[in-house]
């Protein structure tokens, strides 16, 4: 198998170079003195040289950061630099520790629980927010301690009825619309 891929390899590179010369006769003995300088020539210095070549072409101007520090280079070492910066790239949430999610749906609650509109609705939101609370403190899975404290249904509910109470009275009555005859109902006119 070895033996086959090299004979590829080198019909190839002879394919190539009787290309470049236009035909197999201007090819004898350049032929030899190009194979000769490829094997003298290594790594670093054809790396160097396609660099030098890709600056000479232009192909490293204009890049995002050209003459501006590198961001993040001067910080210590984070193993988990690749998935924070995931995560602040394509703007993920609900992703962490079950304890920081808790706190922050915690910091949230009292806000989703105005949008809702029937006590049946809070109080299954509210107890299924305290078994996911208890849920956690049970686990350990390590991360940081949850903290986050139950909350009780039946003040809860007492809460969103005074909210939404007062909400109700802070809004200001429509003013009812002068009616208009049928006839001009029906007709779209005044």
């Amino acid at each position: 198998m070895g033996r086959a891929s090299d004979e590829y390899e080198r019909r190839l590179e002879r394919a190539a170079e009787l290309r470049a010369f236009g035909t197999a006769k201007g090819a004898g003995q350049e032929d030899e003195d190009l194979r000769e300088r490829r094997r003298k020539v290594d790594s670093a210095s054809r790396a160097d040289y396609l660099i030098r070549d890709a600056i000479a072409r232009g192909e490293f101007d204009n890049l995002k950061y050209a003459g501006k520090p590198i961001p993040g280079l001067g910080e210590r070492y984070d193993p988990d630099w690749w998935i924070k910066g995931l995560i602040q790239r394509e703007n993920l949430t609900g992703i962490g520790p079950k304890a920081i999610l808790l706190r922050k749906e915690d910091a949230e609650l009292d806000d989703y629980l105005d949008t809702l509109y029937s006590e049946k609705q809070v109080r299954e939101i509210i107890e299924d927010f305290n078994a996911r609370v208890i849920d956690a403190r049970r686990q350990l899975q390590g991360g940081p301690p949850v903290i986050t404290k139950t909350r009780d249904v039946e003040g809860e509910v007492a809460r969103w009825q005074e909210r939404r109470a007062a909400r109700t009275a802070a809004a200001p009555e429509p003013e009812p619309e002068a009616r208009r005859p049928w006839w001009r109902r029906l007709w779209g006119r005044q």
